[in-house]
């Protein structure tokens, strides 16, 4: 059989198994989903150094130990947090309005995972699924198929181990556009969570299903004269090398002002940066880009120093990331775009009036994801707090502090952009998105008398009116017969109904 009708068939497979596993779970208790969740954590812990090498080795993407910490934050920290969540029944009481609201599940999602955090994204979605009673299939990115189905069957081994039903968590082995198309247009998923290209996430909101996605970031991190420079140095060198750059709230950008430009230049280097000259960063850019700003994904998450050999330029060997500076924003100035790798842009301003106007421009590459603020002063926070991005981060890494490492943002690698950024939401996706919320909801007022009974209700031009006639209302016949005359023909319905009104009324 064609390859492409094998995997469609797989797809529909899979979503058939899964619609049956969330029929099912959709049954269970709080307590039944907590214990299902915590074996899913045991197996991630004991398995998360594995899927951290498995996907080093098949993408070339990252390092070990980064992939490591982003395994445990899908799981273990994940799991602190969601753990007290209400996604299961009653969820919220209003004693006073008399509403009740109740969690209802969604059915069988379609998880789509990116090559950049293969195992990670399968354990967080399949995680929050589980915790707001959904099944979920995922459709893996080719080049990350092996670990992906690793992590998805691990996961899917542990939650049926405690209790949950065979075809909770699954994984397509047979990725392809065919299958992919399939499942988000199939009767059986009820909603799609993407994380990935541009392309797929489009497609995603396409499919005419309810859609969560994500669009690209394009951070750039502001170093205001107030900061501490030594500090927001580090903050920025250990984001942008946590697993050689791939998360996409990465910096891409650093901003700096004149007076304190040769201080944060030399606090870089004494941490590791390379500022290359104006042509080694055009090798560079000839390495890191093809057809225009679209990245190669050769070097997407590399080492600095395989970038260096790669474009023929001679780095030190303790090398922690490439900086580059520029002068403007957009064509001809390629490292103003995502570079999902170990490579910074540098940019000097004058003052915070245009560090404001370079961010704003900066992130219309990137509109709706994330920038980052270095500084102490309050009042430069709140000025920046309009920039068109969804996660403003103050005096922290963007890595880190984009997917609640290091800030209290909720942890995931599902990242909303806003409508800036053509996402259906702006915070990071939780098992709260998953879940359908029906209200229940008493009568507090009599229906009859609504009008009557509303003091603010008071239109003086209504008093010649009756409920349920635009006529006017007539007190007497004779009032009626006085006004047939000055009455255009067809109105003689009308007058017909204000006659039958007045002689109700006894007239």
């Amino acid at each position: 059989m064609d390859f492409d009708l094998q995997s469609v068939q797989e797809a529909r497979d899979l979503a058939r198994a899964g619609s049956i596993a969330a029929e099912k779970i959709a049954t269970y208790t709080d307590e039944l989903v907590d214990s299902i969740l915590r074996s899913m954590v045991q197996a991630a812990k004991a398995n998360a150094v594995k899927l951290a090498r498995m996907a080093v080795e098949e993408t070339g993407f990252g390092n070990v130990p980064s992939k490591t910490y982003k395994n445990h934050l899908a799981s273990e920290v994940l799991y602190d947090f969601i753990k007290s969540m209400k996604t299961v029944g009653v969820i919220k009481e209003d004693p006073i309005n008399r509403v009740i609201e109740i969690a209802e599940p969604v059915g069988l999602l379609m998880g789509i995972t990116p090559s950049t955090n293969p195992t990670s994204t399968a354990i967080y979605k399949a995680m929050i699924a589980i915790k707001s009673r959904n099944a979920i299939v995922f459709a893996p990115h080719p080049a990350a198929k092996k670990c992906t189905l690793e992590a998805a069957r691990l996961m899917c081994e542990a939650a049926v181990a405690a209790g949950a039903p065979q075809g909770i968590i699954s994984c397509v082995s047979m990725p392809s556009m065919p299958a992919t198309d399939e499942l988000m247009k199939g009767a059986d998923v009820k909603m799609i969570l993407a994380t990935g290209g541009p392309g797929m996430v489009k497609a995603a909101y396409s499919s005419g299903k309810p859609a969560l996605g994500v669009g690209a970031g394009n951070s750039p991190a502001y170093i205001e004269k107030t900061a501490n420079v030594q500090q927001a140095v580090k903050n920025i060198i250990a984001s942008k090398t946590f697993d050689y750059g791939t998360i996409c709230a990465s910096e891409q950008s650093i901003i700096v002002e004149e007076c304190n430009r040769e201080a944060v230049i030399a606090e870089l280097k004494k941490n590791g940066a390379y500022f290359m000259t104006a042509e080694e960063t055009q090798k560079v850019c000839a390495c890191l880009f093809k057809n225009g700003h679209v990245m190669n994904a050769s070097f997407v998450g590399r080492a600095p120093q395989v970038i260096a050999e790669a474009a023929g330029i001679a780095i030190p060997a303790d090398t922690k990331v490439l900086i580059g500076e520029q002068q403007g924003v957009g064509a001809g100035s390629p490292l103003s775009f995502e570079k999902l790798t170990t490579v910074l842009a540098f940019y000097t301003v004058k003052d915070w009036h245009e560090a404001c106007k370079l961010s704003i421009e900066l992130l219309q590459n990137g509109i709706g994801h994330t920038m980052s603020l270095h500084t102490e002063d309050e009042n430069i926070v709140r000025e920046f707090s309009v920039k068109p991005a969804s996660r403003i981060l103050v005096n922290t890494g963007s890595t880190q502090g984009g997917v609640g490492i290091s800030t209290g943002l909720a942890p995931a690698f599902t990242l909303g952009c806003g409508s800036w950024g053509g996402s259906s939401v702006s915070e990071n996706v939780t098992p709260e998105h998953l879940i359908n919320i029906k209200k229940v909801a008493y009568g507090l007022k009599n229906c009859s008398t609504v009008a009557e009974d509303d003091p603010t209700f008071n239109y003086p031009e209504l008093n010649n009116y009756t409920c349920g006639s635009s006529t006017a209302s007539a007190t007497s016949l004779d009032d009626v017969l006085a006004n047939a005359s000055s009455l255009e023909h067809e109105k003689l319905v009308q007058l017909a109904s204000s006659l039958v009104l007045a002689l109700a009324k006894g007239a």
